[in-house]
């Protein structure tokens, strides 16, 4: 269960200082990449035609994506919705700049793993729920919602 739905039960100080360290230089990765992101913003062919090296940005996102994924992963779990709704929330508060919007994405979304894991420990007393079932109780109607909206304003 804890692969397929996650938890913070067993994370031990060791593991967050690793966690710590591997979402940090995956947020300097990710800033430094801001303004070709912004460029990605309206495709691959005119990011190339703003100057953009974008297969080389593309590597090296994806494979920095890759490694906080597999990191975090093997720390906590699987936790599903977190980065399919978290992302989208932060972009409606803080607008489209990935300057703004990274940081902001990490923090809303380092909240919300915490507040689930509070609401998986409380919610059913003596017994504790997978964080993946709280987050998908919260992720699945604002996913749904956000596919709503987005299919509304085109």
């Amino acid at each position: 269960m804890f692969w397929l739905l996650g938890s913070l039960s067993g994370v031990r100080w060791g593991d967050a200082g690793l966690a710590l360290a591997v979402v940090a230089v995956g947020l300097v990765v990710s800033l430094l990449a801001a303004r070709a992101l912004d460029a990605f913003t309206f495709g691959e062919t005119a990011a190339a035609s703003l100057g953009v090296p974008v297969p080389a940005v593309r590597l090296v996102l994806l494979a920095c994506t890759a490694l906080i994924t597999a990191a975090l992963v093997s720390i906590v779990g699987a936790v599903g919705f977190v980065g399919l709704v978290i992302p989208h929330a932060a972009r409606l508060l803080v607008g489209p700049g990935h300057a703004r919007l990274v940081p902001a994405a990490a923090l809303i979304g380092a909240h919300f793993v915490v507040l689930a894991d509070i609401v998986s420990r409380v919610l059913i007393p003596q017994q504790v729920l997978p964080i993946g079932v709280v987050t998908a109780l919260v992720g699945a109607p604002a996913f749904a919602w956000l596919l709503q909206r987005e299919g509304r304003t085109r």
